[in-house]
């Protein structure tokens, strides 16, 4: 036997022993899952024979939805946005038809809301109840079920909080927060539990929370009221293991299993986001009853899931599935191994000058004091300092605004065709306005330009894709095609991004950035 195939059947027993009895819990927002049955409390696009909305569709979503949950083959899963009890039903139906089938299943049943909570189990569910948030109209429940698995109960509170459109502040959400805490502060001690759900509430909600939506003085109902953070950072793998500073009811998000690139389960225009949680509390790190087991946590990721562009393929194409990915973790009766991993979540505190000596991120970085020196749709250029490396911000700009200064919390980084670029951050604060001046970069020569510079009033002929100036001829991009002047054109740049795609280019964003000169 070859040295290959010792080491294949090595790691193939490994996996046996390590996951040997093991469990798995999925939570999947399946994107409005409706009948064809009118209720009157549908949303407009699914009232049947109106937009299209019939039988034949409610098939084909139930078809998707049952591949979808073969494939992510979980024991329990917790599903939010599925109408009501019958479509739940017919869903089962359809799971058992083609071998997937869950002995156990429950749905919340409420006559005010279009769109309810449901579980599937493959362990008996010996208990259910409904946790209401207020008595407003339409206000969904937090639904929780106790399941019995071989001599152990375990609790799992499914989550579909408020959504921060329509009218969604954060004080929405911090209610059903509250509700929550009140049901877990109730239990007895040990009580071994899974929180898990769409919560509506993203990853860096703890650091900045949008305008729009915070009423609340920048408090969150995850990070605040839950107990995810813990002075301002959040909750760690040693931390909820019982270290000194735990008080017995912090909760650890397994998100911070992954690396920061990883972390999302839900993308809303580009923007990758981890709207799903699944938050766990210290009864399921003790090395008694149902325990985690370490590095599990993962996302459901087949390749049908997705466009040829890499965008989730929701149901709002027709052809897709849901505008979220599951989300699942595996448990068992073994005791909590820690992790052979570090885990830390700590930020660190790095110059731009740095990034540029880092392929990617091992843990978060934070920038002080950025100047936001060009500002384009989903893109943006930030210094330091005049003198300092600048670096392109791809699709992580909300908050920011040109000529504003910030600390800057990033999670990811990378290299576009050799363009050095952000891809994941948030403002941390805002430290006030600065003229921009001193922060262009000057057009003596091209050998001195540096990507992701700035550089202003540049005059030249455009031919061949190129600018031709005194100081030499440059590649020159515009993003927008349609922009593109005609061949041999005497253009005046006012502003242009120092980029790079395999060799230096300059970058025109907006037609206001330049015009053509007689």
């Amino acid at each position: 036997m070859t040295l290959f195939f010792v080491r294949i059947l090595f790691f193939w027993c490994v996996a046996i022993v390590l996951y040997a009895d093991a469990f798995k819990v999925a939570s999947y927002n399946v994107e409005n899952l409706f009948d064809e049955v009118y209720d009157g409390t549908e949303y407009p696009e699914f009232i049947p024979t109106k937009h299209g909305w019939s039988r034949q569709k409610v098939d084909k979503k139930l078809q998707h939805v049952t591949e979808v949950l073969c494939d992510l083959d979980a024991d329990i899963v917790a599903l939010q946005e599925i109408e009501n009890s019958r479509i739940f039903e017919r869903l089962r139906r359809k799971l058992e038809r083609v071998g997937c089938g869950y002995r156990y299943g429950v749905a919340t049943n409420r006559r005010d809301t279009p769109i309810e909570l449901a579980f599937l189990s493959r362990f008996p569910i010996v208990k259910s109840r409904q946790l209401r948030v207020g008595y407003a109209a339409g206000v969904r429940p937090i639904f929780e079920i106790t399941v019995k698995i071989g001599s152990h109960s375990l609790l799992l509170f499914n989550n579909h909080w408020k959504s921060k459109s329509r009218d969604g502040k954060e004080s929405r959400r911090i209610a059903y927060a509250k509700r929550l805490k009140r049901r877990l502060d109730a239990l007895p001690p040990q009580t071994e539990y899974i929180v898990l759900g769409d919560f509506n509430t993203a990853l860096d909600a703890y650091l900045y929370l949008p305008k729009r939506i915070d009423d609340t003085s920048g408090r969150t109902g995850l990070y605040d009221i839950l107990k995810t953070t813990i002075n301002d950072r959040p909750v760690d793998e040693a931390t909820i293991r019982g270290s000194k500073v735990h008080d017995g009811s912090l909760l650890y998000d397994l998100w911070y299993e992954l690396s920061a690139k990883m972390r999302w389960s839900h993308a809303f225009y580009g923007k990758k986001e981890a709207l799903d949680h699944i938050l766990l509390p210290s009864s399921m790190f003790d090395g008694k009853g149902i325990d985690y087991r370490n590095d599990s946590f993962g996302v459901f990721k087949r390749p049908y899931l997705f466009t040829r562009k890499g965008a989730i393929k929701s149901w709002r194409q027709e052809e897709g599935y849901s505008d979220h990915l599951p989300i699942y973790a595996y448990f068992d009766t073994r005791p909590y191994r820690p992790s052979m991993m570090e885990k830390r979540v700590d930020p660190e505190y790095l110059s731009i000058d740095a990034l540029y000596n880092k392929k990617r991120l091992q843990r978060p970085v934070i920038l002080k004091d950025v100047v936001v020196i060009l500002k384009r749709g989903r893109y943006a250029i930030v210094k330091q300092s005049p003198e300092g490396r600048g670096i392109f911000l791809y699709r992580c700009v909300d908050g920011l605004e040109e000529g504003g200064r910030y600390d800057l919390f990033v999670e990811a980084i990378g290299d576009y065709k050799g363009l050095k670029e952000i891809t994941d951050a948030v403002p941390l604060r805002r430290l006030g306005n600065i003229s921009l001046s001193p922060y262009y970069a000057l057009f003596e020569s091209i050998e001195k330009l540096r990507q992701n510079e700035v550089i202003r009033n540049v005059v030249g002929i455009y031919r061949n894709g190129k600018l031709f100036t005194k100081k030499g001829a440059i590649p020159l991009y515009f993003k927008n095609r349609a922009l593109k002047p005609p061949e041999g054109s005497r253009l005046k740049l006012y502003y242009a991004h120092v980029g790079y795609y395999k060799r230096l280019q300059l970058v025109v964003y907006n037609r206001k950035d330049f015009t053509i000169l007689e």
